[in-house]
């Protein structure tokens, strides 16, 4: 058996055919890169008041499907609502109220510097339950796993 070795044949001498293949390879270059662009990007986007989260060993919390409501209380007892506007302790229902509306029945995150006290804590966690939201989740720094 003879194997006809050449350029596709037929008799047509320096003809060569047209790869039809697709080469990926840069198109997934671009993308790995865009990937590490962005995972370097994104932590430096959230802004917000600093405060130090306890640590706990607790598990993480279900991702919300829209943009979650959260209140942070800072060392000093300033308390933000959604980690932008500083609103005062009286004010903190009616703020919530104008931002829900009825019915609002997901999470609310309170997230609590370390160094706040546990009466500003629990100040700030009974005006929202008097508001009548009662999902309130505590937020905190996962990193302290295997902890005392």
């Amino acid at each position: 058996m003879a194997m006809m070795l050449g350029s596709g044949g037929g008799g047509r001498r320096g003809r060569r055919t047209m790869n039809a293949e697709i080469n990926v390879t840069p198109f997934v270059d671009v993308m790995l890169v865009l990937l590490i662009v962005f995972m370097i990007t994104a932590p430096l986007l959230v802004r917000g008041e600093e405060v130090t989260l306890p640590k706990t060993s607790s598990g993480a919390l279900a991702a919300a499907t829209s943009q979650p409501l959260s209140i942070t209380v800072t060392k000093d007892g300033r308390i933000f609502l959604n980690e932008e506007n500083e609103v005062a302790p009286e004010d903190l229902i009616t703020q919530l109220v104008a931002i829900t509306g009825e019915g609002y029945d997901q999470l609310i995150y309170l997230r609590a510097d370390t160094d706040a006290t546990h009466g500003q804590v629990m100040e700030v966690t009974a005006l929202v339950r008097a508001a009548g939201f009662t999902r309130i989740a505590f937020v905190t720094d996962p990193r302290g796993r295997g902890g005392p």
